[in-house]
């Protein structure tokens, strides 16, 4: 079985800081690394290659830092890579993205499966599973907590807000899946070493004889942590004031429907 997993890259948000003043976030010298549930996706992708046989081919879109940070989906067991870089693809919107990933899909010879986080870490919009699977005309699943494959058929869980939906859906189909799916794994050292020699693709968007448009179809307009005012109300002798803790939530609408 061949499996494509599409990933992004964004900034450590571990140690992204917020500038007082301006309430704006300091991007600058922080880590770039793949997105957290786009590494579920490529864990679960592994786990199928290993009972199932395969592939597993790597898929992205992003600036030429893209190159480095894609040793680490190599060393978490992906065969290969396939990255369409441009200095303008730095935050390229969920559109173009997925117009990219499909014609970056549309060059390999066949697969089966493609899977990817449900949502990126920096904006969690959702957008590129289903645009991406509108595009290439394939049926989707979304949500996805748990999926097993049997023969051409895949049966999957979905994590709705109150339920969970099991769902059977033929193959070539795409699958977006909820870091609930597992716990990814990571690479020992002798398996970073090799990642380095694993084949990797590079493309520009020119390649791909795509019609992209002009511009951005998106404008950011702010992007503002929101304002934490704190009281700084002490209680310093425990389960004795407890009372008044009680009191002083009360007074802060906790609680209240």
């Amino acid at each position: 079985m061949n499996i494509v997993v599409c990933v992004k890259q964004t900034v450590d948000l571990q140690q992204v800081r917020i500038r007082k003043e301006t309430r704006q976030p300091v991007l600058e010298n922080v880590p770039l690394i793949l997105g957290a549930i786009d590494k579920n996706a490529l864990e679960e992708a592994v786990r199928l290659k290993d009972k199932t046989g395969g592939r597993v081919l790597v898929v992205s879109v992003g600036p030429e830092t893209l190159e480095e940070t894609i040793k680490e989906a190599l060393a978490m067991g992906a065969d290969e890579a396939i990255l369409v870089t441009a200095p303008e693809l730095d935050g390229a919107e969920s559109a173009q993205a997925a117009l990219l990933l499909s014609g970056a899909i549309k060059q390999m010879e066949g697969f089966d499966l493609i899977l990817l986080g449900e949502g990126s870490a920096d904006n969690y919009s959702g957008q590129v599973g289903p645009r991406l699977a509108e595009i290439l005309d394939l049926p989707q699943v979304t949500y996805v907590r748990s999926l097993e494959v049997n023969e051409r058929k895949v049966k999957a869980v979905r994590s709705l807000e109150d339920v969970l939906e099991e769902v059977e859906v033929e193959m070539p189909a795409l699958i977006s899946v909820v870091s609930e799916i597992n716990e990814p794994r990571i690479p020992a050292v002798t398996q970073i070493l090799r990642a380095g020699r694993k084949p990797k693709k590079i493309l520009k968007p020119t390649d791909l004889s795509l019609q992209l448009g002009g511009g951005r179809w998106v404008e950011t307009l702010s992007n503002l942590a929101p304002v934490q005012e704190r009281k700084g109300i002490l209680f310093k002798e425990g389960l004795k004031e407890l009372p008044s803790l009680v009191q002083a939530l009360k007074e802060e609408g906790v609680g209240r429907k």
